[in-house]
């Protein structure tokens, strides 16, 4: 059966080929895509153009700041935000006003899911409020804070004031600000000398409690409760969905100055190469991740020349602000001796580990606050700090 035609088949190919007339119909429809072309193409065009960078906080502090108030105000808070958080999140404002420096706490970059008590929020700003301490004795201030003041409203967690003229002091923590990095390399199991430990201790206050585990059997006890506690939160697709939010690949961390690099997580084999489906919460690889995840985190602890846990008797915001600058003061002096430090908290934000972890320190009763591993590993690159300009705000008269 021959095809169907209108005309002559096969039909002719220099007809196929031949220019067509343009009539009116044919050329404005020609014309309207075209300038549809033309008036999207800007906008293609930026759609694909990264976005330009943000300002980033060098690890470095001057000698000393001057006496400016504006400038010094701008030295210490480039100490503060030198502070870790928990997924660099920078949990961070600051206002600045004359002779005084207000750390208000940012919602926008709260983690609800993991930290629905603010916790973690908290430890962070008193971490960076310690480093504006330490920053402002050792330039030869006397710094003043008030906790929460007006009941912290509108955010405002604490207010820091200063005056001249004091001797300078807290210059080997000073020194360790810059120096200070979560390190999350497997440590080569050397324990701490006990004099390294009585300088840990010796930065605890009395509403602060610091339970330490050193001996094989207890660390091989809290690893494996860190293994079930991080393979349940990676597992958990909201709670992955919040912290896959601050995960960054290819170097898009120093272009938004905040999150953590998946070369910093220190992955190895398939979690490192396949870390954006591994990691994805939509992903049917999650379960891999959570794996991998688990795994790690099990030889991390076991890698540990000790661990440490921090706990109080109270969850009020003023008890853990001033928990956080225990904790900053902690790892600035671990630092200063040379050991290394990862802060591991899944077994306290997946709240159903928080028992069997407490049993394992013995500290039954008490709230956690924070797991540290502490041990010996060569130190990774600094993560990155958005700058005090982008984070601080100044009211001058």
């Amino acid at each position: 059966m021959e095809p169907a035609s209108h005309g002559r088949w096969p039909p002719d190919r220099a007809a196929l080929t031949r220019p067509r007339a343009l009539d009116r119909r044919r050329f404005l429809a020609v014309a309207a895509g075209a300038a549809a072309y033309a008036g999207l193409r800007p906008a293609l065009a930026w759609a694909k153009r990264a976005p330009e960078p943000v300002a980033l906080q060098p690890w470095a502090l001057p000698a000393d700041p001057g006496s400016a108030p504006l400038d010094v105000a701008r030295a210490l808070i480039g100490a503060a935000v030198l502070a870790p958080s928990d997924w660099n999140a920078q949990p961070w404002r600051f206002e600045v006003e004359e002779r005084s420096i207000r750390i208000v706490a940012d919602p926008r970059r709260a983690l609800s899911v993991t930290d629905p008590d603010r916790r973690g929020m908290m430890l962070s700003l008193g971490a960076a409020l310690e480093n504006l301490l330490v920053a402002g004795r050792a330039w030869g201030l006397r710094p003043a804070v008030t906790y929460l003041p007006h009941e912290g409203a509108n955010g405002v967690v604490a207010e820091v004031g200063w005056t001249n003229g004091e001797p300078r002091r807290d210059r080997a923590l000073f020194g360790a600000i810059t120096a200070r990095r979560t390190n999350r390399r497997d440590y080569d199991g050397r324990g701490l000398y006990p004099q390294n430990r009585a300088q840990l201790l010796a930065q605890v206050p009395d509403e602060v409690a610091l339970h330490w585990v050193d001996d094989r059997d207890r660390r091989h006890r809290v690893a494996d409760v860190l293994y079930e506690a991080t393979h349940a939160q990676v597992s958990d697709r909201r709670a992955q969905a919040e912290r896959f939010g601050w995960l960054r690949f290819d170097g898009h961390e120093r272009r938004l100055g905040d999150g953590v690099a998946v070369d910093a997580l220190e992955f190895s084999g398939p979690a490192d190469w396949f870390a954006g489906s591994y990691f994805d919460p939509k992903s049917f690889f999650l379960r891999f991740g959570a794996d991998s995840a688990a795994k790690q985190a099990r030889a991390q602890v076991r890698s540990a020349g000790a661990l440490a846990l921090l706990t109080t008797r109270g969850r009020d915001d003023a008890r853990r602000l001033r928990a956080g600058q225990t904790l900053e003061r902690l790892l600035l002096t671990a630092t200063s001796l040379g050991i290394a430090q990862h802060a591991m908290g899944a077994a306290i934000e997946v709240e159903r580990f928080r028992g069997p972890l407490l049993e394992a320190f013995g500290a039954g009763g008490e709230d956690p606050l924070l797991l540290v591993r502490l041990g010996h590993a060569r130190a990774p690159k600094p993560s990155p700090r958005r700058a005090v300009s982008l984070v601080a705000t100044w009211r001058t008269t």
